[in-house]
């Protein structure tokens, strides 16, 4: 292993660069699970891989911390954040509220330029799914969400919404692996579709109705994942109220 890059041989950087580089590349290792829940993140490690000193490393890592994506244990020591899977039932279930909250609102408020703005999120979305990378996929599934939130006009609730979205990310990047073995197919593009088409035709009801079937079918296919791959004897049902 080579010695640790000292502070005066580091890259010329803008500042704050450095910070944004190593923020954005750990935060896109962690969604993609290419940096494991529970994996240790050493600064000293990550300086002399990024090539800097440790202060942006540590400065990035409480970014990630603010994203919840990664936790500083009582030692002072950091990993990436554990996906808490018997929380999910509650995650999914504020994930149905806001998800039929802000689609509503766009169903009744959306303007023409909000719906040239979610169809054009839909085609990103359509396009990074032929792709099959699964960071790509999640981040413009989010970005056609958000497109419906923004349509919503309601900033408290698309904050909502999007934090959630955000902590959902890992989780959805199982499920589109669940379904790429063959398991549905990427339904999401089909359900997308309605759904902009139920905020065209100002349907309130028939927008709540998807944007619920929507949750379902994220959280049926996850669990099932769950359950096939890892897991036998954790409550993954959704809680209280029926499906």
């Amino acid at each position: 292993m080579r010695g640790r890059i000292p502070d005066d041989a580091e890259p010329r950087r803008t500042k704050g660069t450095g910070v944004r580089f190593a923020y954005e590349t750990l935060r896109d290792e962690i969604l993609s699970l290419a940096l494991e829940p529970g994996a240790l993140l050493d600064e000293t490690s990550l300086a002399e891989r990024f090539g800097m000193s440790r202060s942006p490393v540590r400065e990035a890592l409480i970014r990630l911390a603010g994203d919840d994506l990664v936790v500083t244990l009582a030692n002072r020591s950091t990993i990436v954040a554990p996906i808490d899977i018997r929380s999910f039932p509650r995650y999914v279930e504020a994930l149905d509220i806001a998800q039929r909250m802000n689609t509503r609102l766009a169903a009744e408020l959306r303007t023409e330029a909000d719906l040239k703005a979610i169809a054009g999120r839909q085609k990103d979305f359509e396009a990074a799914v032929k792709t099959g990378r699964h960071l790509l996929m999640s981040g413009a599934n989010k970005d056609f969400h958000m497109a419906i939130a923004r349509a919503g006009g309601n900033p408290y609730l698309a904050a909502f919404y999007e934090r959630l979205l955000d902590q959902g990310r890992r989780m959805l990047h199982l499920h589109f692996d669940y379904l790429e073995r063959g398991h549905g197919g990427y339904l999401l593009t089909g359900e997308h579709a309605e759904m902009l088409e139920a905020i065209r035709r100002r349907d309130v009801e028939r927008a709540d109705a998807l944007a619920h079937a929507h949750t379902r079918q994220f959280r049926d296919s996850f669990v099932d994942f769950m359950r096939e791959t890892y897991l036998t004897d954790v409550p993954l049902g959704a809680p209280g109220r029926p499906g």
